[in-house]
């Protein structure tokens, strides 16, 4: 049964399987280049399943492969989506300086705009690396032209989190117009659960994922966000070697069962573009 007065956002993370933080130690920036990249195909299976439910989505894509296959990002807009950045090289904005996040996001929206022929106003962190020990990173997203971010998981995770984040979307610079959407999570006992998608739905029963989000269209009114990358309906890809149990865990976990779950994940609830539902003028905490 759908929540008929909520319309949650349906996000993409444009990058190939080679390029995921938990993979960093063993394949370098350098040999992407030489690795198989199967992004073309992948994003076009998900246009097709978009296209089958009627619903538009948010794709934050990369600026490297932008550059590299620029009719994936033509596509994108072309079937009406909304054309996001998720910055450069996949670098953590916890690791960079911010001069050198401020050239990395500015320059990824540049050449987004340029191939799209679309304002580009979202970004998205990789590994959501923005947190308690980087907040200038918003101040240098106003300045390169973003309108919004959806790059603070509120909660506790080994890679990335800041839990006392709020929960819905809020104005982390004071009394400007710029806003934060964090990735959906559930309060239960005083603690956040992530509740928006990536290896977490991979990895939970649908009927558990589909429970949360409801409770939080239904119990909170609230919009919620969903994510995954192009990978994740892959399970043909090549295997990485030498990659750690832990990493091979979170990245290979039930992909076969991935296509399935989205395609009922799109028919359980209603779905847009972050843009509509959050620069709509949606209540804010301050």
């Amino acid at each position: 049964m759908l929540s008929p007065s909520v319309i949650n956002a349906f996000t993409i993370d444009v990058e190939d399987y080679f390029q995921v933080s938990a993979f960093a130690p063993f394949i370098s920036r350098s040999q992407w280049d030489a690795r198989e990249c199967r992004v073309e195909r992948n994003v076009e299976r998900i246009l097709q399943m978009l296209r089958r439910h009627q619903v538009q989505a948010t794709f934050f894509t990369l600026g490297w492969i932008a550059q590299r296959y620029p009719q994936v990002v033509r596509d994108i807009v072309a079937e009406g989506h909304e054309l996001a950045s998720h910055g450069c090289n996949h670098e953590r904005a916890s690791d960079l300086t911010p001069q050198a996040f401020y050239e990395d996001v500015y320059r990824a929206k540049a050449l987004l705009e340029d191939l799209g022929g679309v304002s580009v106003l979202g970004y998205r962190a990789p590994s959501f690396s923005i947190g308690r020990t980087n907040p200038w990173a918003f101040d240098e997203l106003q300045r390169a032209g973003y309108r919004y971010s959806s790059s603070v998981y509120p909660i506790v995770h080994d890679h990335y989190g800041m839990p006392e984040a709020p929960r819905f979307a809020f104005k982390p610079t004071g009394g400007s117009g710029f806003i934060e959407v964090p990735p959906t999570t559930l309060r239960v006992f005083s603690r956040n659960l992530p509740s928006s998608g990536g290896g977490y739905f991979r990895l939970l029963p649908y009927g558990l994922s589909r429970w949360m989000l409801r409770h939080v269209n239904q119990a909170e009114q609230q919009s919620a966000i969903f994510y995954f990358h192009p990978w994740e309906i892959d399970p043909g890809q090549p295997r990485v070697a030498g990659a750690s149990a832990k990493a091979r865990f979170r990245h290979y976990l039930n992909l076969q069962r991935m296509e399935s779950r989205l395609e009922r994940l799109l028919s359980d609830f209603r779905w847009g573009r972050m843009d509509r539902i959050f620069l709509g003028g949606t209540s804010l905490n301050a």
